[in-house]
């Protein structure tokens, strides 16, 4: 194992082969986003980065993340903010070369909203209650809310969150597709898993060169989309699965002759 859980004191590690599991553990404050959670993170994106994998964060204790630690925010001043302490990990963790799974439950406001919205996929529970209310606070969320959001539902309902503080249950969050589905709170980490297995079942070059094409400018496109292909064309993985297609397909094509000719001679 790479790392080493008990380096960490703000997040519980489970590495798999294939996938990393991190807990935010900060039950007392209902997991807010501190210093030491943010150093914590950034020991995992390093990890990731050079041996990637996909990454599953969720909570502890019914909360995903209550938001940032308001006891050090009260305290930070100019040359904290313009340091982009959150908004650094937040995009570091977007920018993963794997899939980034986030699983929801209850509280996922502020700082913890924004985590979630840096994540490739968003799994709630019926108890989740996403935004952010930075603004009744006398901040604005600015570690990736202010653009993050607009592209995930929209300018809309983005200026009602982040103007007007609106909470979204998960009933409305799963709508306007912030969270693309809704497990009982027991299912969760089975559902995140899951969602690992089947990106697990794709080939794992493929999947990081679509996702840094999909993130990619939209003036890259098409050329980069053909530059990407080429790399593919010529990965072994794309040779052996598509001839395991194939076989599979004239196997079957066979085992179907054969099944009608019995019943033609019977």
């Amino acid at each position: 194992m790479a790392l080493n859980p008990k380096d960490f004191t703000a997040l519980l590690i489970e590495e798999r082969e294939d996938r990393l599991v991190v807990l935010l553990n900060r039950p007392e404050v209902r997991n807010a986003i501190d210093q030491t959670m943010v150093d914590e993170l950034h020991a995992v994106c390093a990890e990731l980065e050079r041996n990637p994998k996909v990454l599953i964060i969720a909570g502890t204790d019914g909360v995903f993340a209550s938001g940032a630690d308001i006891g050090q925010l009260r305290e930070r001043r100019r040359d904290d903010a313009l340091q982009g302490i959150n908004s650094t990990i937040f995009v570091r963790i977007a920018k993963l070369p794997m899939p980034v799974i986030a699983a929801l439950d209850g509280y996922c406001l502020g700082g913890g909203a924004e985590l979630a919205y840096a994540a490739d996929f968003r799994i709630g529970t019926p108890s989740v209650r996403i935004g952010n209310p930075e603004t009744g606070l006398g901040i604005l969320a600015a570690a990736g809310a202010t653009w993050r959001l607009k592209e995930l539902v929209g300018e809309p309902k983005a200026k009602e969150i982040l103007l007007a503080g609106a909470v979204l249950r998960a009933e409305e969050a799963l709508r306007i597709n912030l969270i693309t589905s809704i497990v009982e709170a027991p299912e969760l980490m089975d559902a995140a898993h899951s969602l690992a297995d089947r990106i697990g079942r794709q080939d794992p070059m493929a999947v990081r060169i679509t996702k840094s094409v999909f993130h990619a400018p939209a003036e890259a496109h098409p050329l980069i989309d053909t530059l990407a292909q080429g790399i593919l064309f010529e990965s072994q993985a794309k040779f052996d699965r598509m001839q395991a297609f194939l076989d599979k397909k004239s196997s079957d094509k066979k085992n179907s002759n054969e099944v009608t000719q019995d019943r033609t001679q019977k």
